[in-house]
């Protein structure tokens, strides 16, 4: 493995870093907003469902051609990562002027969406270039930044004092900053760039068996992560509107909802670090038994004081994300170098997919149980993470990971 240079080294991870974060933010832009936007243009909850999840569509469709055509590995990561994140600045800027109920809405969100599939798969693969014996660390902290990305939207909304239309323009701006911030990101030394691509080894994200269970153990990560990120602000808003006597703020909710989602930028550079240490099968295993149990229990305390479900939700938010780097960090290890960003999107890829399901999925559970259960099922995912990240430990090939430490 080639040694770097430190100050390279960290400058461009920290840019690269800074340029991730402001480009995620465009993301959740419209899902942040969508209290409002129900409220002035008289928008369902069905039809907010559909546009937060046609951003991840918009990823699928988007990771699927990446995929397929092989240009993760194929073309200079830089260039892929700047047309994009121009991509999604200008689709997330364009739902300015077209009404939030129209189709055209829905189509800029998987615009958006789509833009993403050269942003985060390729900083994954950016980041790993450099990676020495902190590849969980790198990755991680690039994870973190993709959750703080997430996170923004809340707080531009309360910066905006709750003005729809600033978090569309703010988010935008980021994202067109993040063009420049990358063009001074430098390659690290062990990045690969094939020149000969095969169809068939996509198929090697599911037909080599420690791949197999690296991505499944994301896939149940993913079933849980992107429910809560899409639902939790709604949750906190109704939960603090029904206790009595409690603020009913909806800039409150807000707040709480982005120190929530803002704490797993915090975990997932920690977990890096530990998972560095202390393996990767045993950090995602601690990680996924925690987030697991909040899913099934915090909304048994929907409408209890404000303080405790907002402390809940914090910790919610940092043990779900915590180990989602590590899971491709893992994939990055198991993979052969040349196919690394390739194996990388296939698993967001599917990933992703699963989250459709999921955030539509718990507006139905709101409706036929309430809230008090309507996050319990979200838990099944960890579960199958538990087994899957366990049976790879077992595994021989596991000594790749995390420098020996599994």
């Amino acid at each position: 493995m080639a040694r770097s240079n430190p100050n390279r080294k960290w400058r461009s991870i920290f840019l690269l870093i800074a340029a991730t974060t402001m480009a995620l933010s465009t993301w959740f832009s419209a899902t942040a907003v969508m209290p409002q936007l129900a409220a002035e243009f008289a928008v369902p909850k069905a039809w907010i469902s559909f546009a937060s999840s046609m951003v991840a569509i918009g990823f699928v469709a988007g990771t699927l051609v990446s995929a397929l055509s092989g240009i993760a590995d194929r073309s200079e990561p830089r260039h892929i990562f700047m047309w994009c994140c121009g991509a999604a600045a200008t689709a997330n800027l364009a739902t300015l002027v077209v009404p939030p109920h129209s189709i055209g809405f829905i189509a800029l969100r998987f615009l958006v969406g789509a833009s993403m599939a050269g942003v985060y798969p390729i900083a994954m693969k950016m980041a790993a270039g450099w990676a020495e014996r902190d590849r969980g660390t790198l990755i991680g902290m690039l994870t973190g930044a993709v959750t703080l990305g997430s996170a923004l939207p809340h707080l531009l909304g309360v910066a905006a004092t709750l003005d729809w239309r600033i978090v569309i323009l703010g988010s935008s701006a980021l994202a067109a900053t993040a063009v420049l911030i990358v063009f001074f990101v430098e390659a690290g030394p062990n990045l690969r760039i094939t020149s000969q691509f095969k169809v068939q080894y996509v198929l090697k994200a599911w037909s080599n068996k420690p791949l197999r269970l690296a991505n499944i153990g994301y896939f149940g990560h993913m079933w849980e992560l992107y429910a809560m990120w899409a639902w939790l602000g709604v949750f906190l808003a109704s939960s603090f509107a029904e206790n009595p006597g409690g603020p009913a703020s909806p800039m409150l909710a807000m707040t709480a909802t982005f120190s929530a989602i803002g704490a797993g930028a915090l975990s997932c550079w920690l977990g890096g670090v530990a998972a560095d240490r202390i393996g990767r099968t045993a950090f995602t295993v601690g990680a996924m038994t925690v987030s697991g149990l909040c899913a099934a229990t915090i909304g048994f305390l929907h409408g209890v004081e404000p303080w405790l479900i907002w402390v809940l939700g914090v910790i919610w938010g940092a043990a779900a994300v915590a180990d989602s780097a590590q899971f491709s960090a893992s994939v990055t290890e198991l993979s052969e170098p040349e196919l690394i960003g390739t194996m990388l999107t296939i698993q967001t890829s599917i990933g992703f997919l699963i989250t459709v399901f999921t955030i539509h999925l718990t507006p139905v559970f709101v409706d036929a149980v309430g809230w008090r259960y309507a996050f319990v099922y979200l838990a099944l995912g960890p579960a199958l993470g538990i087994v899957a990240m366990m049976k790879l430990r077992a595994l021989p090939e596991a000594v790749r990971l995390a420098n020996g430490n599994r």
